[in-house]
């Protein structure tokens, strides 16, 4: 019998009830809605007082490093920032610092992000992606950008948005029902390599 996938949410907004947050725990429902996985969200802004001051892993508390591992232990990643100033915000950033850099290779990543308005959209490309190439995993090709006006009351009411975010699990399915075995070839072979 297959284990359930692991499927680790990150949000890197950094108020409670942030539309990260929400838009993350939502794409994990989603996930949790066609296959089945383990599920698991990491809210920084949750951590933010832990992760600050520390440069290297070892100074980090181990309610930090259970969440890096839960990561780097992924079978499946969502990760879903507000953008700040162009980009991923600093504690998101600081918190991916710590992965190794080893730990995400072929690890599917369903990227999204959350904004004022439409002008950042392409944040998605142009900042988390290659963040994510560093790391070697595979992003998945459709991205789910929220602005503002897609949520009511901490929920998302947006169609076009929603029928998006069903489009992007959708079509990362495939990828998903793959992750256990490459992870347990991989597993496999480091075994063998020892």
């Amino acid at each position: 019998m297959t284990r359930p996938l692991r499927v680790v949410a990150v949000s890197g907004g950094l108020q409670r009830l942030s539309k990260a947050a929400v838009l993350a725990e939502y794409l994990l429902r989603l996930v949790g809605d066609k296959i089945q996985c383990e599920q698991h969200l990491i809210e920084l802004g949750q951590l933010a007082p832990q992760l600050a001051g520390a440069v290297g892993r070892a100074q980090l508390p181990d309610s930090v490093e259970q969440e890096l591992a839960a990561v780097e232990q992924a079978d499946v990643l969502v990760v879903a920032t507000p953008v700040y100033r162009g980009s991923y915000t600093g504690l998101f950033k600081h918190f991916f610092d710590f992965i190794d850099q080893d730990a995400l290779i072929d690890t599917p990543v369903l990227l999204a992000a959350t904004g004022g308005s439409e002008r950042h959209a392409l944040m998605i490309d142009h900042q988390l992606r290659p963040l994510f190439a560093f790391f070697q995993a595979r992003t998945l090709p459709l991205g789910v950008y929220a602005t503002d006006k897609d949520y009511v009351e901490h929920r998302l009411q947006n169609e076009a948005l929603i029928q998006r975010a069903g489009l992007a699990v959708e079509r990362a399915l495939p990828l998903f029902q793959l992750a256990p075995r490459t992870r347990s070839m991989a597993a496999e072979e480091a075994i063998a390599a020892c």
